[in-house]
């Protein structure tokens, strides 16, 4: 994992994320997604390599194949972890929340 899929998962594992399970490393057929929560989330953070035309390439039959099976994908940015990783979080607490609502469930919010 790189620094920020590190970082990011230290945020995500445990039921952080308004009580959503989330898994690291998630197999998908035969894909393989940074981040998997089981109410059809899937989380990539995508770096330079992404870039590359076979990555590039790779990544849309991911996208394609993640679509077909009803799993909302969020792609997320090395660099915009990087510039704002506050930013990037509240971003992605947003998604949650979207999730949560279109599934009736209730949010799990630590007041720690």
């Amino acid at each position: 994992m790189t620094k920020w899929e590190v970082r990011l998962w230290s945020d995500l594992k445990g039921k952080q994320m308004f009580g959503f399970k989330v898994r690291r490393q998630y197999g998908i057929d035969n894909f393989i997604v940074d981040f998997y929560c089981p109410e059809k989330l899937a989380i990539e953070v995508d770096g330079d390599v992404h870039y590359y035309p076979d990555k590039a390439e790779m990544d849309k039959r991911k996208d394609q194949r993640l679509h077909e099976e009803g799993i909302q994908l969020i792609r997320l940015k090395n660099e915009d972890l990087e510039e704002d990783y506050d930013s990037t979080v509240i971003y992605l607490e947003d998604k949650f929340k979207v999730r949560a609502y279109e599934l009736h469930k209730p949010l799990k919010v630590d007041f720690d």
